[in-house]
């Protein structure tokens, strides 16, 4: 940081370690044998969308070369809007390597087409041995997960379980260090 910088008051962030989403692939294995955690065999990515001809073609070229993959590996993809204005773009298969993959490349496309700071997170839904649903969201901004598990009641979140997983994650996933960060995604149409 600049001695101009801190004379405006910002600061530039360098931006997170594009990799940093593969650590999902590793985690993974913990998830389901030490935590009992199992992929539901989907994952999604959500970005603001642009009512932009460039914005269009990158987001047709994303949904095209996703098209051509997933007859090779069987991705499934859907995409759907939300009642904030969010883009969801879902992945669905049963290898679980191949949903990260498909959001990196998906994130990859936007961030090369100038649009990275359009994409808000992606999402890992999982459930539990009692059926449970727990999700592991990727800031893309930050580069880093975290755990959000709802609890029974409208818009209620079970805190004590995510700080649970947390701490059982451990070194696995680069955990958000900041709990305020930790935001949750009310219906999600994952």
């Amino acid at each position: 940081m600049g001695l101009l910088d801190v004379l405006r008051g910002r600061r530039e962030l360098k931006p997170p370690a594009p990799d940093r989403l593969f650590a999902m692939t590793t985690a993974e294995v913990t998830l389901q044998t030490e935590l009992g955690l199992n992929s539901e065999g989907a994952s999604g990515i959500v970005f603001q969308a642009l009512d932009t001809a460039e914005f269009a073609q990158i987001a047709a070229d994303m949904q095209e070369v996703l098209d051509a993959t997933s007859s090779e590996s069987g991705t499934k993809v859907q995409t759907s809007d939300d009642k904030f204005g969010y883009r969801w773009m879902i992945l669905r298969d049963s290898d679980f390597d191949d949903l990260v993959v498909g959001l990196n490349a998906v994130g990859g496309a936007l961030q090369t087409g100038g649009f990275g700071d359009r994409i808000l997170c992606a999402v890992f839904p999982f459930r539990d041995r009692s059926g449970g649903k727990v999700y592991w969201i990727y800031n893309y901004k930050r580069g880093t997960f975290y755990p959000f598990v709802p609890a029974s009641g409208e818009q209620q979140r079970d805190n004590e379980r995510e700080l649970k997983l947390k701490a059982q994650v451990g070194p696995e996933l680069p955990i958000e260090p900041e709990l305020e960060r930790w935001f949750p995604l009310w219906d999600m149409p994952i």
